[in-house]
């Protein structure tokens, strides 16, 4: 075994985007859409509502996302008590996403130009994507009662995201593949249809826009404000994307990458430490032909610390014959 330190220009550090399906079981859009009728009965029911590729009778279903209704007054949901009626889950629920997309609880969501107090909250399984969202990759259609809805995000259209606080978001639009149809995109009188937040695998839905007319740009989705139920918003858009059949979405991972580069010089790594290669009782070679012409052959390269810890081991694909005349370079890739 031999050492040799290495230098500062013998390592570069790369990173490379990987990109892969959202969904589970390699299926680029989801066409089925179903719900648990065990989740929607229990506690957590009264806030979100998961979504499955499967019915419950499946052995095979899993969770692909989760919706949620918010509404800053408590509107669209079951009080908590009679006597406080903006005290309820929906309110709950938008508080929630206040605090951890906007980071502060006196703001409001701005959707593009319009300023909304309420929204759908779509939340990709974390199991479902890598490190985050791709943008340009969301194609979702909303069909309400009098339209269906293209939506995408605006990541083709912009230079570059815009930033709440400390979450990258872009603006959900009428069109496809990441660029609007035509102009913003936007809603007539309501703003930008939504949110999508890639790095947090959110999905916020304008329900102000959701629900306009046709000729303001919404598909008349059913979005109830009254305080008698806790799964009908939640259920309205359920249904509303499982009727379109289509949601395509792509997730991303950022891959790392420290290439190290060993370079074993001619006058270097000739002779070995094995015992077999010297006299134990002399310290002599054995082979006298290996005193002017030796000859090794390269199979490992261990990096070591500075306290001669070994950190990585890398094993040659098969051994480098080295001597006198060769020199080599080795290239280690860690991948972290």
């Amino acid at each position: 075994m031999s050492f040799k330190r290495l230098e500062t220009d013998d390592f570069v550090i790369s990173a490379d985007a990987i990109t892969g399906v959202c969904w589970d079981k390699g299926v680029t859009t989801l066409t089925n859409f179903f719900t648990s009728s065990v989740q929607a009965a229990a506690s957590s029911g009264d806030y979100f509502l998961n979504i499955q590729d499967g019915p419950d009778s499946s052995t095979s279903e899993s969770v692909q996302f989760a919706i949620a209704y918010g509404q800053k007054d408590g509107s669209g949901s079951i009080p908590f008590n009679s006597s406080i009626v903006k005290n309820s889950p929906s309110s709950t629920v938008y508080g929630q996403f206040r605090t951890m997309i906007l980071e502060d609880e006196n703001s409001d969501f701005t959707f593009g130009d319009y300023t909304g107090t309420e929204f759908f909250a779509i939340s990709a399984d974390r199991a479902r994507f890598k490190e985050s969202l791709l943008p340009g990759s969301l194609n979702l259609n909303i069909s309400g009662s009098l339209s269906t809805l293209r939506l995408t995000d605006n990541s083709k259209d912009v230079a570059s995201a815009t930033f709440i606080g400390s979450n990258k978001l872009f603006q959900i639009v009428s069109g496809s593949d990441g660029s609007a149809f035509s102009g913003t995109g936007y809603s007539v009188n309501s703003g930008s249809y939504g949110w999508f937040l890639p790095d947090t695998g959110l999905i916020l839905l304008n329900a102000a826009a959701l629900s306009g007319s046709v000729a303001d740009g919404g598909c008349g989705l059913d979005v109830t404000r009254t305080n008698t139920s806790n799964l009908t918003n939640n259920e309205n858009l359920f249904l509303a994307i499982s009727r379109s059949a289509n949601f395509q979405l792509n997730s991303q991972e950022t891959i790392t990458s420290d290439f190290v580069f060993v370079r074993p010089r001619s006058s270097e790594f000739n002779y070995s430490l094995n015992p077999s290669f010297i006299s134990g009782s002399s310290g002599e070679l054995v082979y006298d032909n290996f005193i002017d012409n030796p000859q090794t052959f390269v199979t490992t390269v261990g990096l070591y610390n500075d306290t001669n810890e070994l950190l990585a081991v890398a094993k040659l694909s098969k051994p480098l014959i080295k001597d006198f005349t060769k020199e080599s370079l080795i290239r280690v890739k860690l991948d972290f």
